[in-house]
């Protein structure tokens, strides 16, 4: 199909931001070569509230939507025909009239540790500083290594490593798939797996989303739709759904297809400062992704309620 007009892609304005976008610019490219004029593909950059505070940590400001909500508007209102996004920073109930459409195919969806002191976290001496802006990564940080401090450690990724080099923290971690997209892989001192520190729900994959009403470029968008990722990425979402949460909210998760063509599910659940933590795991069939994860989440769900009623 063609698209008979420039084609605008809505981002925020951030370096890593931009570097995904041109990854699904390329990618549409690569699948509709009427697309390879380079007038054809508009980038449109958006300032998000998200990126204009930057002193508070996002649970106390009002959560992942601060980075999606202007994007959402110009969506909305015809200012852009798609967005791109990072899905771990996604809300999990989109804005009215805007759906989910398509992914690209997964990043590394690991944790890395970046230091200028030590290349092993447990290398760092009791009462040093980790910095990091997730709950997430808090949580499980002072879950493994109670004698370590967090702090809130805001900015994007140039902003984080010039803070680090002035000793502002003694490490920090960072998504793996964003050092890899910005060409910064070698930075990274310590890589976590998955069975280590659990990722965060949608870690490592790009989303783009739509206005629910256009058609047209629904059809479009899904050309370059990576399955797989979207099976994993629909169950891990679920899950998160079912357990209403939020950025305020320590939760990992992570969907594999294994070699045996079968779906595994991993979720946790942590209290912010590690000592609590709730584990589901789930296996199925690919068809059933949404439903497993529910599952999972309503199940996670009731072992914090239960645990609270005690």
């Amino acid at each position: 199909m063609t698209i008979k007009r420039v084609i605008r892609i809505g981002t925020r304005g951030s370096r890593l931001a931009l570097a995904q976008a041109y990854q699904v610019r390329e990618s549409l490219r690569l699948q509709f070569p009427d697309l390879a004029d380079q007038n054809s593909i508009e980038i449109v950059k958006i300032k998000t509230t998200g990126d204009m505070i930057q002193n508070k940590a996002l649970s106390e400001v009002g959560g992942k939507g601060l980075f999606s909500k202007e994007i959402d508007r110009a969506l909305v209102e015809g200012a852009i025909d798609i967005a791109v996004h990072s899905l771990k920073d996604l809300e999990t109930y989109l804005f009215n009239g805007i759906s989910l459409i398509s992914v690209l195919k997964r990043e590394d969806v690991r944790d890395a540790m970046l230091s200028h002191k030590v290349d092993c976290l447990s290398d760092l001496p009791g009462g040093s500083v980790i910095g990091t802006s997730s709950v997430r990564r808090q949580a499980q940080i002072s879950r493994l290594f109670p004698q370590f401090k967090c702090v809130v450690f805001r900015g994007n990724i140039e902003t984080r490593l010039r803070k680090l080099k002035d000793n502002e923290v003694d490490a920090t971690l960072l998504a793996m798939a964003g050092l890899n997209r910005l060409g910064m892989g070698d930075m990274a001192k310590e890589i976590f797996e998955p069975d280590v520190i659990l990722p965060a729900v949608g870690q490592g994959a790009l989303g783009i989303t739509c206005r629910t009403d256009d058609i047209t470029f629904i059809k479009f968008v899904r050309e370059i739709n990576h399955q797989n990722t979207m099976i994993r990425i629909k169950c891990e979402r679920a899950m998160l759904a079912a357990l209403d949460g939020s950025c305020s909210t320590p939760v990992g998760g992570l969907a594999l297809i294994e070699a045996d063509g079968r779906l595994h599910l991993r979720g946790m659940v942590f209290s912010e400062d590690g000592n609590n933590c709730f584990q589901v795991t789930r296996e199925g069939d690919v068809g059933d992704s949404e439903l497993m994860g529910k599952d999972a989440g309503d199940e996670l769900y009731q072992m914090i309620a239960l645990k609270g009623s005690r």
